[in-house]
Formats: structure tokens, C-alpha cells, sequence
């Protein structure tokens, strides 16, 4: 018998799924060995931009089929939309079941506030994101707005989408530059709301850092990703820590040999299990 590891919280994003340089199976092992009260899925789960018919192996379907087998044991699934999966943006504060779908989220955590978000309305401009962000209650919902509108337009014009995590990657001073105005800019707002922890993904640095300034200080949290880095927060006993599946795998927890021969209609079925499995709970409260 496999005994999984009990936690509070679980927190992923940047998996890809749909792209070669997604690590599913790697992703899997994880799931298996964990057994989490709720897991936040941190944006850019599936990447709707460079999603092909022609590319979507089992092992991707599996890590999907995971998430709704979860949910139908009672894990609150609660995903926050990315700039890859900006689409399920229009579907923000739909519940289906166990599983929510969210632009941000905020959760108090033994007494402390978190603020939850993927992180990509700071592409729009990193230096001009703060106070557009601080824009009364809707600041970061405007943003999340522009960001798309800016991604719509450049889709129009047969240019490539903006994204902080290819800009990353052009070059060691920009990455360092981008980086830090990224982490400086979402700390700061976090300070200046009250945010005890801010908890981000989107450019594929998994960092955990309390950040100070003038005002106070918060910790900044990272998710990082399962293209490069394999990691995931974790929140128990009033803690954060940083799993990573390079160091921290355990060995017993492989694939589940009930998922080899897993094809479309088996997700479609776990989907159904899930809504059937809340309306038999409705049915039992009334």
C-alpha cells in the first residue's frame, strides 16, 4: 500500500500540457504521492497557444484524468487561469463540482492573508503594471483585460504573443532585470494590500523570499514549472516549502498501471463521475 503524504495546500502551474517540453509523467509521480485538502493549479496548465490535434499524448491525458479522479475524492481543485490558458478567462467563477476556475484568489492561511495569481498582466509593462494594478478594486482585473487585449492585437497582426517568460530567456542581463522588476513589483503590491504571502507563477523561477521595503514585508512565493525545473509549493503546519521532483521524488510513487490504456473517453467519464458525485451530494443535503 502507497502512503501518500498529507498537505494543506499544493500548488502548480506552467505544466504545458500539449507541448513536447512538458514533463506529464514526471508531473504524475508527484500527484501520486501526495494528498492534498486543496490543490491550486497556478495558470498555464494547458497551453491553449501552441496546442496541435497532432500532439497530445496519454501521459498528458492522464495528468488531467489525476485532477478530476482528486476532485471526486473530495480535493477543492481550484484553478487559476494564465496567459496560455487565457481562454477558460471567460469562464472565471464557474464551480463544476469540486473544481473552480478563478482569475486570482485570496485565502486566509492560520491567520495570515494569500494572495494567489499566475502573474501574466505584468507583461503588459512591468514598470507601468503597479499603478494600473492599484486602480481601485478593479485595478488587477483591468489588467488582466489589457493584457489580453494586447495579445489579441498582436495575434491580428501575425506577431508573436507577449510573454515575460520567453523575454526571460533572451539574454542573462534581461533575465536578470525582468526577473527582479517582476518579483520587486508583485511584492510591493502585495505589501502595500496587506498580502502576509504572494503566491505566483508564469516565469519559470521557482523562488521562495521574504521581501521588504518601506511598508512592510511579505514573502514571495514561485511555483516555478514542469518544463525545466519540476517543482511545486507546498503549505503545511504554517509552512511553505518548495517540493522539488529532482531531489524530493520518492521512488514507490510511479504511474498508476490503470492509466496505460487511458484515451479520450476515459476523461470525458471522469468529467461525468465528478458532476454525478456533486449532485449526489446535493441530493443527500436536501
Amino acid at each position: 500500500m502507497k502512503i501518500k503524504r498529507k498537505i494543506e495546500i499544493a500548488v502548480i502551474s506552467d505544466v504545458h500540457l500539449g507541448t513536447y517540453g512538458c514533463h506529464a509523467k514526471h508531473l504524475l509521480t508527484y500527484l501520486n504521492s501526495i494528498e492534498p485538502k486543496k490543490l491550486i493549479l497556478n495558470g498555464d496548465i494547458i497551453d491553449i497557444w501552441q496546442f496541435s490535434k497532432r500532439y497530445f499524448p496519454k501521459s498528458h491525458l492522464k495528468v488531467i484524468k489525476k485532477i478530476m479522479d482528486m476532485a471526486s475524492d473530495g480535493v477543492d481543485i481550484i484553478y487559476i487561469t494564465g496567459n496560455h490558458d487565457e481562454m477558460l478567462r471567460k469562464f472565471s467563477g464557474t464551480t463544476i463540482g469540486k473544481i473552480s476556475i478563478v482569475d486570482k484568489l485570496v485565502l486566509k492561511l492560520d491567520g495570515k492573508k494569500a494572495w494567489f495569481f499566475h502573474g501574466d498582466v505584468f507583461d503588459v509593462s512591468i514598470q507601468n503594471a503597479k499603478w494600473l494594478a492599484k486602480l481601485g478594486g478593479y485595478g488587477y482585473d483591468f489588467l488582466t483585460l489589457l493584457n489580453r487585449a494586447v495579445n489579441w492585437y498582436l495575434e491580428k497582426r501575425g506577431k508573436e504573443r507577449y510573454s515575460l517568460s520567453k523575454k526571460v530567456k533572451n539574454g542573462v542581463k534581461g533575465a536578470i532585470k525582468y526577473i527582479n522588476d517582476y518579483e520587486k513589483v508583485i511584492s510591493d503590491l502585495a505589501i502595500e494590500n496587506g498580502y502576509d504571502y504572494v503566491v505566483c507563477g508564469h516565469i519559470h523561477q521557482p523562488k521562495m523570499e521574504y521581501i521588504e521595503n518601506k511598508h512592510g514585508k511579505t514573502m514571495y512565493l514561485n511555483s516555478g514549472d514542469w518544463v525545466e525545473n519540476f517543482t511545486a509549493l507546498e503549505y503545511q503546519f504554517k509552512r511553505w516549502k518548495i517540493y522539488n521532483y529532482n531531489k524530493d521524488k520518492l521512488a514507490p510513487f510511479i504511474v498508476d498501471e490503470d492509466f496505460e490504456d487511458m484515451d479520450i473517453s476515459n476523461l470525458i467519464a471522469a468529467i461525468t463521475i465528478v458532476e454525478q458525485s456533486e449532485k449526489k451530494k446535493k441530493k443527500e443535503k436536501n
